[in-house]
């Protein structure tokens, strides 16, 4: 694992507990784990709406489940694998040697995916995790920790469908010091499918990408439409209406740049419908994060959160 802003930390020879860690790398942490549900209709429909995905492939009566849902069939939900089948020990084991010298805190960098076949209604999944590897200790600008990978393999009715690869840092956080600059949020990934999005909004402009072909919006941007395949569009400027169709509350990890006392406390984000039919997931701004709720009028305003970025945010409409 590199990167700006990653180093590696000592010598790992030299470090025990990577050695320890290391005694880890191939065992099992889930074996002929089950997923709770069969792949179905209603999940992949509410999948579809969230993510604003239109495909025809992923309705009818030949649908198909969208690959990125990959992960979503092995999930044990709020109430976990209530079954308690396929979890093994080494993982858990392994959090506790890391949170015994230290690294208490966590955070998921990346993940990988790799689609064997499509998942259909009916389907039946059934998942093995292995730790496929541990980094040498690492410098980062959370702080000085270990990523752990993990690879799951996922089977639909006995039949190899895919597998998920999935990284976490578990880091001691860094001390700040008390008059270092204030947090910055992270910028944004800039690239050539997205620049234009960001030009719009340095311009105060949120602009929607709309398919030429089929005349389909969509936000955020994508090299290609969802709903017919086709890779040419232009642009529309949204009026900057829109509701609160979800939101979640972030009250852990503590990140000070997120939230409006400065000091990391609780701060909601908000998935907002604009009034063009596409949705956005952004902060809502001008009302107390434990009032924000479903339906509420929002519209479109603009925030600078520090002297090299600015962010379209959303304002609560007065009476809202």
């Amino acid at each position: 694992m590199s990167g700006a802003g990653i180093e590696t930390f000592g010598n790992s020879e030299r470090d025990d507990l990577y050695a320890q860690l290391r005694a880890y790398e191939g065992r099992a942490a889930a074996t002929a784990g089950r997923g709770k549900d069969l792949v179905n209709q209603p999940m992949i429909r509410h999948w579809c709406e969230a993510m604003g995905d239109t495909s025809p492939a992923y309705r009818g009566p030949d649908a198909v489940a969208p690959p990125a849902m990959l992960q979503a069939w092995t999930m044990g939900g709020l109430s976990g694998h209530t079954d308690g089948t396929g979890r093994s020990a080494a993982y858990d084991e392994m959090f506790a040697l890391l949170d015994g010298a230290g690294y208490t805190s966590v955070v998921a960098t990346d993940c990988e995916q790799e689609y064997l076949r499509p998942l259909r209604p009916g389907d039946r999944i059934t998942f093995d995790t292995v730790i496929e590897s541990v980094s040498p200790r690492k410098t980062t600008k959370l702080g000085t920790g270990y990523f752990v990978t993990t690879r799951t393999d996922v089977h639909a009715d006995g039949e190899r469908a895919g597998t998920h690869r999935f990284r976490i840092l578990k880091y001691r956080p860094a001390q700040r010091k008390k008059d270092s600059e204030p947090a910055r949020r992270p910028r944004p990934v800039i690239n050539r499918d997205n620049a234009g999005f960001w030009a719009g909004v340095a311009e105060h402009r949120l602009l929607i990408q709309r398919c030429t072909d089929c005349a389909t919006l969509r936000l955020p941007w994508m090299p290609g439409c969802n709903a017919c395949g086709g890779a040419e569009w232009d642009t529309v400027e949204a009026g900057g209406e829109g509701t609160v169709f979800s939101h979640v509350v972030m009250h852990h990890p503590a990140f000070p740049a997120f939230a409006p006392d400065g000091e990391g406390g609780p701060y909601a984000v908000a998935l907002v419908e604009l009034a063009e039919g596409v949705r956005i997931v952004s902060n809502v701004i001008g009302v107390p994060y434990d009032k924000v709720r479903v339906g509420m009028p929002v519209h479109l305003d603009f925030l600078r959160t520090d002297p090299d970025l600015e962010l379209p945010v959303f304002r609560a409409s007065e009476g809202g």
